[in-house]
C-alpha cells in the first residue's frame, strides 16, 4: 500500500486487528490500486488471482489476513460499502458545514460584528442622542413659555413651532428641528425680557429721522430713534425687523415709526434746550411679546438710516 491504514498500524504495534477494520483496510488498498482493480475486476473469472495479489501485499507488510476478510473486502469494494457518501443538502448539512469551516469565516464574522457594533454606537451618538436631546429641549421650552406667557399669541406660536420641530425630528431633519428649537428659545427670551423704550440722546446723535417711501414720493415716514434699557440701566441688543428690507437684524438702537405730530413734538422739545424731557415712549413687561407704547405708533421699525 501507499500508506498504512488503521489496521496496519494496529498490527505493527502487536495489537489484535478487528476484522471489520481489516476489511476496510482491504478496501482502502484496492482504492489505492485503481488501475489494478479495474484490470482484475474486469474479468469475473480471475477473483482468485485478485485475492492472491491482495494476500501477497499484506504478507509483504507482515500482516496475516484471513481469507474471509479478503473476500469481504473485495465484496465491500464492489458494493461501495465503505465509500463516503456526503449528506444530502438540508439544514443539518448546512449547519455542519458552517461549524466545520468556522475557522475560515469566524474571524471575518467577528470583524463584521465589531464593525456593526461601532456603527450602532455612532448612530446612537450622532442620530438617536441628538434627536432625543432636541426633543427634550423643544418640550422644555414649550413648558417654560406656557408658564411665563401672559398673552395667548405666545402659546399659540410656541405650539405651532414645537409641532414643526417634532415633525422634523420624526422625518430625520435635524437642521429644521434645530431651527424650531432656536425659534422657541428666542420666543422665550422675548417673553422673559423687561425694559423701557427710550429715545436716544447724545452729542451728534439723531433722536429722530424721516424717510420718503419708495411707493409714494410725496409722503414722509417719521421715526424716533429708540433703545431698550433694562432694569440695570444696560442697553439691550434685540432682533428688530426692518420694515424697509424685510430683514431681521440684531441692533442696540432702531427707528420706531410714529405719526408726524409725535415726531414734531419731540423735535420741538429737543430744539428748546437740547434735552428731551419725556424720553420714555414705551415699556416691555415680562410675559408679553411687544412693548406697550406711550406714543402713537404703527409699530413699524427700521434698523438703518
Amino acid at each position: 500500500m501507499d500508506s498504512a491504514g488503521p489496521a496496519t498500524t494496529a498490527a505493527a504495534s502487536g495489537a489484535p486487528l478487528d476484522e471489520v477494520m481489516l476489511a476496510m483496510d482491504v478496501v482502502d488498498t484496492l482504492r489505492h490500486r485503481e488501475q489494478w482493480v479495474a484490470e482484475e475486476l474486469a474479468a469475473g473469472d480471475r477473483d482468485a488471482a485478485l485475492l492472491e495479489q491482495l494476500r501477497r501485499t499484506y504478507v509483504a507488510q507482515g500482516i496475516e489476513v484471513p481469507e474471509r476478510v479478503l473476500l469481504d473486502g473485495v465484496a465491500a469494494m464492489r458494493e461501495d460499502r465503505f465509500a463516503f457518501r456526503p449528506a444530502p443538502p438540508g439544514a443539518a448539512r448546512f449547519w455542519a458545514t458552517v461549524y466545520v469551516t468556522r475557522g475560515r469565516w469566524g474571524r471575518w464574522f467577528g470583524f463584521a460584528v465589531v464593525a456593526l457594533a461601532l456603527l450602532a454606537v455612532a448612530y446612537q451618538q450622532t442620530v438617536v442622542a441628538p434627536r432625543g436631546a432636541l426633543g427634550a429641549e423643544i418640550d422644555a421650552s414649550v413648558a417654560r413659555i406656557e408658564a411665563v406667557a401672559r398673552v395667548d399669541d405666545a402659546g399659540a406660536t410656541a405650539a405651532r413651532t414645537a409641532d414643526r420641530g417634532r415633525a422634523a425630528l420624526a422625518a430625520g431633519d435635524l437642521a429644521e428641528a434645530r431651527r424650531a428649537r432656536d425659534e422657541l428659545r428666542e420666543l422665550l427670551a422675548t417673553l422673559e425680557r423687561a425694559y423701557e423704550l427710550r429715545i436716544v440722546v447724545g452729542e451728534n446723535v439723531a433722536s429722530g429721522v424721516w424717510r420718503v417711501p419708495e411707493a409714494n414720493a410725496a409722503a414722509r415716514n417719521h421715526y424716533l430713534i429708540v433703545e431698550a434699557i433694562d432694569a440695570g440701566g444696560r442697553a439691550l441688543t434685540l432682533p428688530i425687523l426692518n420694515e424697509e428690507t424685510g430683514r431681521v437684524e440684531r441692533v442696540s438702537s432702531w427707528g420706531l415709526r410714529v405719526d408726524e405730530a409725535t415726531w414734531l413734538a419731540v423735535a420741538a422739545d429737543k430744539a428748546d434746550d437740547g434735552i428731551i424731557s419725556r424720553r420714555t415712549v414705551g415699556r416691555k413687561h415680562p410675559g408679553e411679546l411687544e412693548p406697550r407704547y406711550d406714543v402713537t405708533t404703527t409699530g413699524g421699525t427700521i434698523t438703518r438710516w
